[in-house]
């Protein structure tokens, strides 16, 4: 009986080579300059006119050469020749501008594109991918794309056509002086196309480790503040400079390959003017060719490798974009969140939610989920950085807060990334409409998995999740997640105001109904200390106010919106006692003919709700009020006796 080799486990942040990178081809990169085309023309055109006049320079040239050798008035030669320069350094220059203002505009157009759909992608995106990756594919990827246009791709057509003319011209000189120098051409041309490959996978190479390096430099500076108090900063500050270093040598491969072309385009030239000024000087001796007839030769022999020389950048810089269009292109291939819908149903269906009485607000059946195995790996890779970091610094771990782990499944089962973990296991229970919920249960039972079902951050594996009796999943999430007003265990606090803040689910809210909001959470100090007012800025992801505060401020949003549902998961968790206590009066008013569901933290949270819904292990293991639930359910009894801190 044969054996399957195990699968190597390999965590979604490891380093990949060049040959696992996306791989891009130029046809991927026509749509970004097909968007250009007008204009893209327009440059066709004037290299076309650009490489005429150079073209007839020698002839010209040769002409006056001629001329003065048998002593023949020049008259209009000197003048047209004069002109033909001036028209050709106008039209390139005009050429130029408008290379640079294209190449711009296909770098902004990509980062529209990109920008767009990454801010589409599904949430199991971003919970397997780095944030400062993404970044990169948005900043340092596409500016990549700026160099094919600036860099011979777009002069393509102008040095195809100086190409062939002074093959042409040349042929007509003298053939034989040619073919001495075609040869040497053609080895050139053969290094180069080598050369291509190499540098395409060392740029796609070094793209990653840039990725990395911002990764690694977004995580020191979100986290400066623990790294300083944990005395840790050159240990990090190493670190990084460790990314650094990967990225520079990945760098230097790319400028290896790429200088190694320069040098074929300069031996090629060099090689062909030595074998032209000897053959040909020969040639000239025995009088089967003139002194003009040479020096036109040689004219048209620089015209010839010229454009090799820019065909031959091009090649190292279309490589250089191939490889970051690759990873550009990875991600515009992602399917975006409404992908789902659009499968369902061919389109996101509009179906209305019916206010129905007879059905509750929400409700569970039988639902079952599991984590993409991707997710579970990350955040285990995330757990085993922590550790590091922790042993980095000579820290007790006892002395720092334990990651909360997905659920109980991801602590219990084997580590395995190709396997799904599953969270909720049969989850069923109704949430009556304008009533009070409470999710309570040990870290890890799913409670916060239910909010994101919910809001469809997830689609359950299993089961159903409905809305006033609708399938959740036959609604479009815009519509769906306008009944639903959400505030994260760890609401983010925007970079901005208050107002940009408050403003981020209710553009069209006036300055007196965001000045009311806030005092009704008890924030009312904060707009008042400032002559601003609700335009004091709260700083880079609210560094300006308290835990507490941000924590207000995020409910201040979702109640804001006023929606007909709201969702807390643990919101004040971060509150003292005199605050709750205000939270809970205003969330009790706003909260008036509302329903709500709380993920509760402390029993205070819990006491007066009217359903509390008990989570063990992905499982509902009771459901009912306080007074109920403490004489039969021994997890809730004990949870009570605790106060709910877990």
């Amino acid at each position: 009986m044969s054996q399957t080799a195990p699968r190597t486990r390999r965590s979604p942040f490891a380093r990949r080579s060049a040959d696992d990178g996306p791989r891009a081809s130029f046809r991927q990169l026509l749509p970004f300059l097909l968007e250009h085309r007008g204009v893209l023309v327009v440059v066709a055109v004037l290299s076309v006119i650009e490489a005429v006049a150079t073209l007839v320079q020698p002839l010209l040239i040769g002409q006056v050469i001629e001329r003065v050798q048998s002593s023949t008035p020049l008259e209009w030669l000197l003048w047209a020749l004069v002109l033909l320069v001036v028209v050709s350094s106008a039209v390139g220059a005009y050429q130029h501008y408008l290379l640079q203002r294209t190449g711009t505009a296909v770098v902004h157009s990509s980062r529209r594109q990109l920008i767009a759909r990454i801010l589409h992608l599904p949430i199991r995106e971003f919970d397997t991918r780095r944030t400062g990756d993404l970044v990169s594919r948005v900043g340092t990827d596409t500016t990549l794309l700026y160099a094919v246009l600036t860099q011979g791709l777009a002069d393509s057509i102008g040095n195809a056509l100086l190409f062939v003319g002074a093959l042409i011209a040349m042929v007509f000189i003298d053939p034989v002086l040619l073919l001495t120098i075609v040869a040497v051409i053609g080895v050139s041309a053969v290094g180069v196309g080598l050369l291509s490959s190499r540098i395409r996978s060392a740029s796609a190479e070094q793209q990653e480790r840039v990725g990395e390096l911002s990764s690694g430099v977004e995580r020191a500076i979100g986290s400066i503040r623990t790294i300083r108090a944990a005395g840790a900063t050159e240990r990090e500050a190493d670190a990084v400079s460790t990314m650094a270093a990967a990225a520079y040598r990945a760098g230097l491969r790319v400028a290896r390959a790429s200088a190694l072309v320069v040098p074929v385009a300069g031996v090629a030239l060099q090689v062909s003017l030595l074998v032209v000024l000897g053959v040909g000087g020969m040639r000239v001796a025995s009088g089967a060719l003139s002194i003009a007839s040479l020096v036109t030769f040689v004219m048209f022999l620089f015209l010839l490798v010229m454009p090799l020389g820019s065909a031959f950048g091009a090649i190292a810089s279309v490589g250089q974009a191939l490889g970051a269009l690759g990873r550009i292109q990875e991600v515009l291939d992602l399917p975006t969140e409404d992908a789902d819908d659009r499968v369902r149903a061919g389109e996101p269906a509009s179906v209305t939610a019916p206010a129905r009485t007879t059905s509750p607000a929400i409700a569970f059946r039988d639902v079952r989920f599991a984590y993409p195995a991707a997710a579970v790996a990350a955040r285990e890779e995330a757990a085993r950085e922590a550790q590091r970091a922790i042993e980095r610094a000579h820290l007790e771990p006892a002395t720092l807060e334990p990651l909360e782990p997905l659920d109980e499944a991801t602590t219990a089962a084997p580590s395995d990334s190709s396997v799904d973990r599953e969270v909720l296991r049969g989850v069923s229970f109704d949430v009556p409409r304008g009533a009070r919920v409470a999710l309570v249960g040990p870290s890890g039972a799913g409670k916060s998995t239910i909010l994101s079902l919910i809001e469809r951050f997830y689609d359950p594996t299993g089961g159903a999740v409905l809305l006033d009796g609708v399938d959740i999943r036959d609604l479009p999430r815009a519509q769906l997640r306008a009944h639903f007003g959400y505030v994260e265990q760890d609401a983010p606090t925007l970079a901005g105001t208050l107002a940009d803040n408050l403003r981020l689910a209710s553009p069209d809210a006036d300055d007196a109904a965001c000045d009311r909001v806030l005092r009704a959470v008890n924030l009312g100090d904060v707009v008042d200390r400032s002559p601003l007012g609700i335009d004091t800025s709260v700083g880079e992801d609210g560094i300006m106010l308290s835990g507490g505060e941000r924590q207000r401020l995020a409910i201040a949003r979702a109640l804001l919106a006023a929606p007909p549902i709201l969702l807390l998961d643990e919101s004040t968790s971060s509150l003292d006692g005199v605050n709750e206590q205000r939270m809970r009066e205003a969330i009790d008013a706003v909260a008036e003919g509302r329903t709500l569901i709380v993920i509760a933290h402390r029993l205070s949270t819990v006491v007066d709700s009217d359903l509390i819904v008990v989570l063990e292990h992905g499982r509902v293991v009771g459901q009912g009020t306080h007074s109920e639930l403490v004489q039969t359910v021994p997890l809730y009894r004990d949870l009570a006796k605790h106060q709910l801190l877990v």
